[in-house]
């Protein structure tokens, strides 16, 4: 006779998604997440270890003092530190680098505070279905402070921000997500939708136990102004598309659009996927 140990019973999530979590640069403002790429490359300079852009934007998504610590863990930057300063750089080096970038930074945020094309739209159809808004960005609270103040102008204003100094560690950990469930009153993290440019960002929404959409045009991956984007023929922007949406895919992500404006077929089919008892 079987007995009752030979079982084992889950229960799944069937109802609506509750929250979307957005990021900021690259997501909802800031086009090509240009405003923290340059200050990182100007950080640097002032070091006299100049760094590419593709350097500069490979941690794309962490906190901005670990962004620093991890710029100068690349081997060509390490190569070149040791070139000009005659040693590799140390721990005391990152802290001046960030005290040099904060404000640097401060001063540059409103320059690239546009919000991304399609974000009000987007914004109004997800609370047309009662979908709270939250937020995570690895800006620090007073660098947020100031996006907050932007896109409040621009008619954006999320129910939750966390920033990645509110929390004990930043992305790719899961803590800004699960405070901003916390923050929204949300009862099942699988009820939720995390939305970034960054792989850091998409690993974040995955570990909090979410579904992760990532987006491949406004943001790191592709890492151009909207100006720029345009500029490129349909070739060189399909090759840049398809790379995004490669390296986004692999790193976990459950969906990839563009931008932010192909969010809402996602949540459509994500809630679909909810009522069949799939999980994230």
């Amino acid at each position: 006779m079987s007995q009752i140990y030979d079982f084992r019973y889950t229960r799944s999530y069937r109802g609506p998604v509750q929250a979307v979590l957005l990021d900021w640069a690259g997501t909802t403002m800031d086009f090509g997440c240009m405003a923290p790429a340059v200050v990182f490359v100007e950080v640097f300079r002032r070091k006299q270890v100049p760094i590419t852009m593709e350097e500069a934007r490979a941690p794309m998504g962490a906190h901005k003092k670990v962004h620093i610590r991890r710029i100068t863990e690349l081997p060509t930057v390490r190569r070149r530190w040791q070139e000009t300063h005659g040693r590799l750089p140390t721990e005391e080096d990152v802290e001046a680098m960030f005290a040099d970038f904060v404000p640097l930074q401060l001063e540059c945020l409103s320059r690239y505070s546009d919000l991304v094309p399609g974000t009000l739209e987007t914004i109004a159809w997800l609370r047309e279905r009662g979908i709270k808004i939250g937020s995570t960005t690895g800006y620090t609270t007073e660098m947020m402070a100031i996006n907050l103040a932007d896109a409040r102008r621009q008619g954006y204003e999320p129910d939750s921000t966390v920033c990645a100094s509110d929390v004990p560690a930043g992305r790719p950990y899961p803590f800004m997500c699960l405070q901003n469930a916390i923050n929204l009153g949300v009862d099942c993290v699988a009820a939720c939708v995390k939305v970034d440019d960054t792989l850091p960002g998409v690993e974040e929404g995955l570990n909090a136990g979410m579904w992760s959409i990532g987006l491949a045009i406004s943001g790191n991956e592709v890492g151009l102004s909207l100006e720029e984007w345009k500029a490129l023929s349909a070739e060189e922007q399909e090759a840049l598309r398809q790379r995004a949406y490669r390296n986004l895919l692999r790193g976990g992500a459950h969906y990839v659009v563009d931008d932010i404006t192909g969010i809402p077929a996602c949540i459509e089919e994500i809630e679909q996927r909810i009522r069949r008892g799939e999980k994230p």
